[in-house]
């Protein structure tokens, strides 16, 4: 479970980083930031704080509005970045996650000292120092909560963008490639928001140029 053991390794405004849609075959990469202002916050919030994929649609929306209360009370806040499937397909996934990551950071109130990034890869250039975490959002408080917001921020994107092109599943999938997606492709073609650099967008759009 989460704790503050990672961020106590650094002084002044430590921020935790994650992103969200690196392998869906649609929408953008999201990514969350998320520096805690100070430790006095919701009880119920750390408690349930952990890695988004362990946690259940249902828990996730439900601390995604905590984070919410606690941004308005003061106690964090936090930032959101996108990278689009079109700077995905130009600059390579991971680099579009990095952009997005930054534009996150870049929408903290408060410019952080230290940035904590979960995963093994840490950005080349970034606009304050960066360290990363295998696993960091089950380790991290703050890089728990940005999970969270990355991923309940881009599901909710999701659906918006079921509401545009429906028959892809993407309310119930978030664009990864589900039975209901490849037959919406099949069905509908390749939208502007896929991901075509993606080898099953790729080999869709070779077989139905053929």
């Amino acid at each position: 479970m989460p704790d503050w053991s990672i961020e106590d390794k650094f002084s002044g405004v430590v921020c935790g980083v994650d992103e969200a849609g690196r392998g869906p075959w649609v929408g953008p990469v999201v990514a969350g930031a998320v520096a805690f202002l100070t430790r006095d916050v919701c009880a119920e919030l750390l408690q349930n704080l952990n890695d988004s994929k362990k946690l259940s649609a249902k828990k996730r929306e439900y601390l995604y509005e905590l984070l919410h209360k606690e941004e308005e009370l003061g106690h964090l806040t936090f930032g959101i970045g996108e990278a689009s499937a079109a700077e995905i397909d130009e600059m390579n996934i991971l680099q579009a996650t990095f952009t997005a990551m930054q534009r996150a950071v870049g929408k903290l109130k408060i410019k952080p000292q230290q940035a904590l990034i979960d995963g093994n890869r840490l950005p080349a250039k970034f606009e304050c120092e960066t360290s990363c975490y295998i696993g960091g959002d089950a380790r991290s408080y703050s890089i728990a909560a940005a999970s969270i917001l990355a991923k309940v921020y881009r599901d909710n994107l999701l659906k918006e963008l079921a509401k545009k092109y429906p028959g892809y599943g993407f309310e119930k999938n978030a664009g990864y490639g589900t039975k209901d997606h490849i037959e919406g492709l099949k069905k509908y073609g390749v939208t502007p928001e896929h991901r075509k650099s993606y080898k099953p967008i790729k080999e869709f759009l070779g077989s139905t140029a053929a």
